[in-house]
């Protein structure tokens, strides 16, 4: 009786040693990101970048608008998804400075699915979409950048001029705008 308790504490001892120690489980957020990124439907203007292949919690977003104020810029955006995921969105900065009502200069997103409309049944692919439309047309209603939306609101034409600008490189105000054209 002794010899067969040795033996499954062996066998187990060896098992545990072979496959590395336990397996860790993936959480809720692991799977749910899983989903969502293999049903991930990407417009054209769009491409994601995983910095590390093994965590897909922390990933970027590439837009290119091929319309609109921002049409041939180059916007980089950083998600952090949480361990609450899908109860709670997902942090999402956007890493590229940009002249926008809706994004101010440290990056913060005015996008009301990361905020109070969240809910669980939204997914990644939802957050592509939202920030594209933030693109397409910027919201002066609900501002990050009241400046930005002051133009826009009293001088489209003025805006336009000031987004064109601060994609080339250039100051608007007192704000210096790193190039973020297509090359």
């Amino acid at each position: 009786m002794i010899k067969l308790f040795t033996l499954k504490q062996q066998k187990k001892d060896g098992d545990q040693k072979g496959s590395g120690g336990q397996q860790k489980k993936a959480s809720a957020a692991q799977l749910r990101i899983q989903k969502d990124i293999s049903e991930l439907n990407l417009p054209k203007t769009c491409v994601t970048e995983f910095p590390d292949a093994d965590d897909l919690l922390n990933f970027k977003l590439i837009m290119s608008p091929d319309e609109g104020f921002y049409r041939d810029g180059r916007f980089v955006f950083n998600f952090r998804v949480g361990s609450n995921y899908p109860h709670e969105p997902p942090k999402v900065k956007c890493a590229t400075q940009v002249y926008h009502p809706n994004i101010d200069l440290e990056g913060n997103v005015c996008l009301n699915i990361l905020r109070e409309d969240w809910n669980p049944v939204l997914t990644i692919n939802s957050i592509v979409y939202g920030l594209q439309f933030l693109f397409l047309e910027p919201n002066p209603e609900d501002p990050l950048n009241k400046e930005a939306a002051d133009v826009l609101q009293s001088n489209r034409r003025q805006f336009e001029y000031n987004v064109k600008k601060a994609m080339r490189g250039g100051c608007v105000g007192e704000t210096y705008f790193e190039c973020c054209l297509l090359k």
